[in-house]
């Protein structure tokens, strides 16, 4: 088993985070700042996900999921593309399968004993809860920033509101 380091920390946090933030984006109907605020988050950790998978080998050698996270590359930056030539269908197609891609491979990392995650969980329950409810919790307090106009790249409506009424009034 790898020990733990602050490399394998992070790619794990991160992919729950990636786990947490999808079905916000996939099941919610609104297709806005949020959407765009939380889709540069996701995608930015996806990536991060990806690529520190490669420093992270089991006995020198490159599994089956690194593959993936190669193809996890290829299809994030396709959807990413997709979504600015606003070419909807080709960018929900390559983030949801971008998704399921990482849900497989998370289920391979928590069930196949000799990984990390099955020893941690066996040995650490209650770091595994407490690590996952920070990133949930993480997850909620940046839906609903975003929701109450705190989003990135822009004023909120409630903002651009006040602005156009204190116009209207001279103040």
């Amino acid at each position: 088993m790898e020990p733990w380091n602050v490399l394998l920390v992070s790619h794990v946090i991160a992919a729950l985070f990636v786990l947490a933030i999808g079905p916000l984006q996939i099941f919610r109907r609104r297709r806005d700042r949020i959407h765009r605020s939380i889709g540069y988050l996701w995608v930015s950790a996806m990536y991060y996900v990806c690529f520190s998978s490669f420093w992270i080998v089991s006995e020198g050698h490159f599994s089956w999921l690194h593959g993936l996270s190669a193809f996890t590359i290829v299809t994030v930056t396709l959807g990413l593309v997709s979504a600015i030539r606003r070419n909807i269908r080709s960018h929900l197609g390559n983030m949801v399968g971008s998704y399921i891609g990482i849900g497989v491979a998370f289920v391979f990392a928590v069930t196949v004993p000799g990984r990390a995650i099955p020893e941690l969980l066996a040995t650490d329950p209650s770091s595994v809860a407490f690590v996952c409810g920070l990133v949930v919790l993480s997850t909620l307090v940046i839906f609903v920033s975003l929701k109450r106009g705190g989003g990135v790249g822009g004023t909120s409506r409630t903002a651009d509101a006040v602005q156009a009424a204190d116009a209207r009034t001279g103040a």
